[in-house]
């Protein structure tokens, strides 16, 4: 099993700490407000503890689940605390009316984060796809983004003991992508499917 540190203690924090305890992970909350993070882990049971926020985490795999705009800044106030670790954004940078991205380059929160991590650290993109509901009560495909095929073998480990499928999609540029799939999610839900109750993945046909 993994060890985890999940930055932050919203909803999305508290699904995939939920999930990570159940799978028998050794899951850390971390956030600016102490007191959230211990009653996060106090919820989450299973033996999950709290770090200080900027400490070096205990997990190996640290889960950025944060706001979009607020992941390369935590990542870059944390610096070498992060040294080592693989670091997961999980963020969507949608614009203000949810049909694009906030950012007009063809780039992405994670390549930003890979920018100001420290050496050693490796960054992957993964969970943006997939609605808060469905991860909690579904199993979706996870689709994954790195550049290191270690760091995406631990992150895929990971998902593998949440009871659901990673997919590797290839090196951290296609976070783009992934990103922009984010949005064609919630353009479906907002039209073609008309809920929420979804998630994309792949079907393979034999022969």
């Amino acid at each position: 099993m993994s060890s985890i540190t999940l930055i932050g203690t919203g909803n999305m924090a508290r699904t995939i700490g939920t999930r990570a305890v159940a799978g028998g992970n050794t899951v850390e909350v971390m956030g600016r407000d102490q007191s959230k993070a211990e009653a996060l882990a106090t919820a989450l049971g299973g033996g999950a503890t709290t770090g200080k926020w900027g400490a070096v985490p205990a997990g190996d795999i640290v889960i950025a689940a944060l706001l979009y705009d607020g992941v390369v800044p935590v990542v870059t106030e944390y610096a070498d605390a992060l040294a080592g670790k693989v670091i997961v954004d999980i963020s969507n940078p949608f614009n203000a009316t949810f049909d694009g991205l906030a950012h007009s380059e063809e780039t992405s929160i994670a390549q930003e984060v890979a920018k100001v991590a420290p050496a050693g650290a490796s960054v992957v993109k993964a969970f943006n796809t997939i609605f808060r509901d469905v991860l909690e009560k579904g199993r979706p495909n996870v689709f994954i983004a790195g550049d290191s095929a270690q760091a995406k073998a631990g992150v895929a480990a990971f998902i593998e003991s949440l009871g659901l499928r990673p997919l590797d999609v290839g090196g951290l540029k296609m976070a783009h992508w992934l990103e922009g799939v984010g949005v064609v999610t919630v353009g479906l839900a907002a039209n073609g499917v008309g809920h929420w109750d979804f998630a994309l993945g792949v079907d393979e046909l034999a022969g």
